[in-house]
């Protein structure tokens, strides 16, 4: 147990000192947003310009309420605290509600990244917006 605090102490250092806000690092450490959703209503797939990729799972209701969203990512700090903060912004909103969530807004959770890793945010937006359009599709009556 002392290791594994020694280890998470030592990652807030470093995230801070890279310029990650305390939200950003508490995104990225506690990643509770992360895996998949069994019975997930659509799955979608995206890969950054960085070769980060992005997995997301939605489970949205008969309302188009979106009831849960969890991303599988293979990348960087930056990519898995946008991914998550994300999460947090689309969940219990309504399908056209999500689709206007920005980059911005997820910033503003975050309250600071390095400026290099700004495209995470829009990468993990992207695969949102993506998962929720095709969802759309898939549904239309």
């Amino acid at each position: 147990m002392v290791t594994e605090i020694t280890i998470q102490d030592s990652e807030r250092k470093m995230l801070s000192e890279a310029g990650y806000g305390d939200p950003a690092i508490e995104y990225y450490l506690g990643k509770k947003h992360m895996g998949s959703i069994e019975n997930a209503n659509q799955i979608s797939f995206k890969v950054g310009s960085c070769g980060d990729t992005m997995k997301i799972y939605l489970k949205v209701d008969e309302d188009e309420i979106v009831q849960d969203a969890k991303y599988e990512i293979t990348g960087c700090a930056g990519a898995i605290s946008a991914a998550m903060a994300t999460v947090d912004l689309v969940k219990g909103k309504t399908v056209d509600q999500a689709l206007k969530i920005n980059d911005g807004d997820v910033f503003r959770v975050l309250e600071s990244i390095p400026e290099k890793k700004h495209h995470c945010i829009q990468l993990a937006v992207k695969t949102m917006h993506q998962g929720l359009e095709e969802f759309q599709m898939a549904h239309v009556s």
